[in-house]
């Protein structure tokens, strides 16, 4: 027997017609709705799933937060085949679970980080580097205004003259009181400026006996006597803001130094 639902309603009441006929298509459509349709795959790379190997991998560079680690540390620690760790970094950057960084001490070493790390100024060198390139242009801006702001004050601790840089609006971007501190060794180096001593008279009157502060070379003595040189300024790695990655055989090395040669020549 077929159900038609026209014929139903021809014999109804034509004052409920309406009523039944709301109530048939309201089921109608609530069945419909119930069907569900089969979710479309997941292609968003962050959640996919991981394999074996990547997993490991991931979860070995994961641990080594912002210092990361070479693909040969990789390939000694999980013991993993050559082709299957490449295989899985590859993955694993697809997927965007990690990165590739530069390590300015070994930039031919593929270097890997998980995305949710920043890396540290071991390996990228702090300010003074961008991309794994020494900032050359910009260290010279910094030297140039050291150089003159320190001409102005003729004597200045290194905070003084961050200070007075920092107000004076000169550069584009904000300076840390550690990086005029580099700054003003190098200077030192280069024998642009001289480290003193304050004695407390005279220039030094406004700073506290025994502060460590900074001249031009080109002033002469200044304060009620001869300035005292720093014990260290004229061993260059005693001012050296490289020296914590200087390393017998890295790209930062006795061997490779400018400055420590003359010092070995002098």
């Amino acid at each position: 027997m077929i159900f038609n639902i026209t014929s139903v309603l021809l014999e109804i009441s034509p004052s409920v017609r309406p009523y039944l006929k709301t109530i048939v298509l309201g089921m109608s459509r609530s069945q419909g709705s119930s069907l569900k349709r089969p979710r479309p795959p997941d292609k968003n790379p962050d959640s996919q799933p991981l394999s074996d190997a990547e997993r490991i991998l991931y979860e070995l560079i994961r641990s080594k937060e912002d210092m990361g680690i070479w693909t040969r540390d990789m390939k000694r620690e999980t013991k993993l085949p050559d082709n299957v760790v490449n295989k899985a970094l590859k993955a694993l950057q697809v997927k965007n679970k990690i990165k590739e960084v530069v390590n300015i001490q070994s930039k031919g070493r593929k270097h890997y980080m998980a995305t949710e790390f920043e890396p540290s100024k071991e390996l990228t060198g702090g300010a003074w580097y961008i991309e794994g390139n020494l900032d050359t242009e910009y260290i010279n801006i910094l030297k140039e205004a050291c150089i003159r702001f320190l001409s102005k004050l003729k004597i200045a601790t290194a905070e003084g003259l961050s200070g007075s840089i920092s107000k004076s609006g000169v550069l584009a971007t904000e300076i840390s009181s550690q990086q005029i501190v580099e700054i003003l060794r190098a200077l030192v180096l280069d024998n642009e400026i001289m480290e003193v001593k304050s004695s407390g008279s005279g220039e030094f009157s406004s700073i506290p006996i025994g502060t460590v502060c900074y001249r031009c070379t080109n002033k002469g003595s200044l304060g009620g006597g001869p300035p005292t040189i720093g014990a260290m300024a004229s061993f260059p790695c005693g001012v050296c803001p490289r020296i914590s990655q200087c390393t017998p055989d890295g790209i930062i090395s006795p061997k490779t130094c400018v400055y420590y040669t003359k010092w070995l020549e002098f």
